[in-house]
């Protein structure tokens, strides 16, 4: 069947589509945030729109049960704009693309094809075996944004990774001798608390918390609920077990990252505390860690970056993204140089670039 033409109103529809996708970034589990909009155009009056849908927090139902929820006997003849294709399979729920057809949408207009092996083209077939006419390919580049996570898992086995560092005017992260400073601006870091509200995973090494003991959570007023998952990179198990991340693992869930051979006995504390592990073999890194994230349906990371574990992440190239905030304030002589260097950043293009306070911040992505 010939793709139907695009019409008038398709990119302005599919935008509004989009800003419902971004609204759940990060809550919806391992389903991807789709948003979905059913129009109705009839006759010569202007487009109605009946039915919005965004896949509900924990990942259902998804974002065209929801729009045809609202929408009901409306949607029957009206126009389904949906960011990712709809699914085709029977999982915990039925298929996307066969509630479309039993609502009688009669042209459904997609941003993005699903990589996912179980749909990857079959929700498309499905829609047009049944007789609706469907639009490919619209607004793609903008709906990729929130879909990014999901698309980078079903097509690489791991999570999107992005590395997130605060930088002084003179290069620095920390003070001499690995001291604690606070180099941004309390605008610009309410801006890292909602990308950590829109991470399925925050991630940092051992040596942030041996000198940081952060919390790692979301604290943005309403938003506390959506503190991402937090794993450290710690092979060697140095974490101490008053740590903050560890005395609260039974709120906010925590994983420890460490090597195979670390016997049972000097796991046990951490276990009683809540902490889970990832284990790897001695020879496994980083990358290890990703894929073993990846097994666990984890779409996106939020690195925290410090010196050592950012240098390591960003030389062997696992920086999908890079989120550079750049503070006026100087650190001095001593201090520990930030891991991201010019040529990290020539292999990326500067996609985002605002002002929070006296910060600039700066957001890259892989070419």
């Amino acid at each position: 069947m010939a793709i139907a033409p695009i019409m008038q109103d398709d990119e302005r529809f599919m935008a509004a589509a989009i800003r419902l996708s971004q609204r759940h970034v990060g809550a919806t589990g391992s389903n991807p945030s789709v948003g979905a909009l059913i129009v109705r155009f009839d006759g010569a009056g202007a487009p109605l729109v009946v039915g919005r849908g965004v896949t509900a927090a924990g990942g259902r139902p998804h974002a065209e049960v929801v729009a045809l929820s609202e929408a009901g006997d409306a949607a029957r003849g009206a126009t389904a704009y949906v960011t990712l294709e709809p699914c085709s399979h029977h999982g915990l729920t039925p298929p996307c693309a066969s509630a479309l057809l039993r609502a009688g949408v009669r042209r459904a207009v997609i941003a993005l094809g699903d990589p996912d092996a179980r749909v990857d083209g079959r929700g498309f077939a499905m829609l047009r075996a049944g007789g609706v006419d469907v639009v490919e390919h619209v607004g793609a580049a903008d709906a990729r944004d929130p879909l990014a996570g999901f698309m980078t898992r079903m097509l690489t086995g791991r999570p999107l990774l992005t590395v997130k560092v605060a930088v002084s005017a003179d290069g620095g992260i920390a003070l001499a001798g690995h001291r604690p400073a606070q180099i941004t601006s309390p605008i610009a870091n309410a801006q890292t608390h909602l990308v950590r509200a829109r991470s399925d995973v925050i991630l940092v090494g051992v040596g942030t918390v041996a000198s940081d003991d952060p919390m790692l959570t979301c604290r943005l007023p309403g938003l506390q609920h959506r503190s991402p998952i937090r794993v450290v990179y710690d092979p060697a198990l140095r974490t101490h077990i008053d740590a903050k991340l560890v005395s609260t693992a039974r709120q906010v869930p925590t994983i420890l990252a460490i090597r195979a051979s670390i016997p049972e006995e000097r796991r046990a504390a951490f276990l009683e505390a809540g902490c889970e592990f990832i284990t790897l073999a001695d020879d496994e890194g980083p990358e290890a860690l990703l894929r073993h994230l990846g097994e666990r349906r984890v779409s996106s990371v939020l690195f925290e970056a410090g010196e050592r574990l950012g240098r390591s992440v960003l030389e062997a190239g696992l920086a999908d993204r890079i989120v550079l905030v750049q503070a006026p304030l100087t650190l001095g002589p001593g201090r520990v140089v930030s891991p991201v260097r010019d040529d990290h950043l020539s292999a990326m293009r500067l996609t985002r670039e605002a002002r929070f306070g006296c910060d600039v911040w700066r957001e890259y992505e892989r070419i």
